[in-house]
């Protein structure tokens, strides 16, 4: 027999399920990510650190874990609520079932919930503060729940970034990039390690002169959690890559801080966009891209609409938001989407392909 748990919202709402067998107490954003495969590389993005991740997929864990599948080297939600958590698994390559790779990392998981009625509260009432307990007594949890802060202003990529600048793929590479790590995920440098790139990729704090002395062809600002306005060093930086006219190519946070770099606002979402299925527009093929995204803030669209030196050059067709844009006359460019998709759709690659054309322009 399973131990009781408890999903308490910040409103008040309670809901029950039970634990998989890692007791205690995990606090965070609640969200849900409507991705039918890629648990792991979830769990282990650095973008979901800070957030309890509900899974709309009725079964995780039955495909077991493979270390390839890892976007860093830990799991970085804070917490997992799902309807059914297979304990057993069938899959050649697996290394491991999900449970003992999460209990390696202590991480608190509820299952036997109603994901499907959690997840409608959760897009009516919009995405909000939440704790995960096999802790029952309710007055507590409350009193635990109100002294965290709100995702609003708050700064977490330094939470998650490197300590220390690191390298990655051959040395020999036709092109060095200069990457700002913020959150970065593996397959990231991957997608540009195979276009013959070799990186240098830098902590979340680093100065424009710190990455200039690795004399970059090109740069890179990486995805990440939390609210992009606190980090002002990387928008000091990118205001300086910019001004120089530099090749700069920003995914999801990074996008979001190239916008706050160019005086547009960004602003916090309902719900945000979670999974490995979201149609976007490229306004300038007219051709749809089905996408991987994971982002609870966006750039104000109207912002960008009136911004002389900006240009939309993707939009995201189910709310109409903005997914991409350019900056006029300067060699930069960014989008809210992960053109890496691992796991997901590989539609947008092709970004990967752009920036180094970019560099070579």
């Amino acid at each position: 027999m399973h131990k009781k748990a408890i999903i308490l919202l910040e409103d008040g709402a309670v809901f029950e399920g039970k634990s998989i067998g890692i007791e205690g107490t995990s606090l965070g954003e609640i969200c849900f990510n409507t991705g039918m495969t890629g648990y792991q590389e979830i769990f282990t993005d650095p973008s979901y650190f800070g957030q309890i991740m509900v899974t709309t997929n009725a079964h995780i864990g039955n495909y077991g874990t493979n270390r390839t599948e890892q976007e860093s080297e830990k799991v970085k939600i804070s917490g997992l609520i799902c309807r059914n958590f297979s304990f057993n698994y069938s899959r050649i390559n697996a290394e491991n079932s999900l449970l003992i790779f999460l209990k390696k990392q202590n991480l608190v998981a509820v299952s036997d919930v109603d994901t499907r009625a959690l997840v409608r509260y959760i897009r009516n009432k919009g995405a909000m503060n939440a704790l995960i307990s096999t802790d029952t007594n309710i007055e507590n949890l409350q009193k635990q729940l109100k002294k965290m802060p709100t995702m609003v202003g708050l700064e977490l990529a330094s939470k998650v970034s490197t300590k220390e600048p690191y390298y990655v793929g051959n040395e020999n590479a036709t092109y060095k990039i200069a990457a700002l790590d913020i959150g970065i995920k593996k397959n990231i440098l991957n997608n540009l390690s195979n276009r013959d790139c070799y990186i240098k990729v830098f902590p979340y704090n680093a100065t424009f002169k710190q990455m200039e002395s690795f004399k970059a062809d090109g740069y890179f600002l990486s995805n990440g959690p939390g609210d992009p306005e606190p980090l002002v060093a990387a928008q000091t930086l990118a205001k300086e890559i910019i001004k120089r006219d530099l090749p700069i190519f920003g995914i999801c946070l990074g996008h979001q801080i190239i916008a706050l770099a160019n005086g547009v606002k960004t602003y916090k979402m309902h719900n945000g966009h979670r999974g490995i299925n979201h149609p976007v527009i490229n306004l300038n093929t007219g051709k749809a891209e089905i996408t991987s995204q994971n982002h609870g803030f966006v750039v104000d669209k109207k912002e960008v609409e009136n911004h002389p030196e900006l240009e939309i050059t993707h939009l995201h067709l189910n709310d109409d938001s903005l997914a991409g844009m350019r900056v006029k006359n300067k060699n930069c460019f960014s989008v809210q989407y992960h053109p890496e998709a691992s796991p997901g759709p590989h539609d947008s690659s092709y970004l990967f392909d752009e920036f180094i054309n970019n560099i070579n322009r």
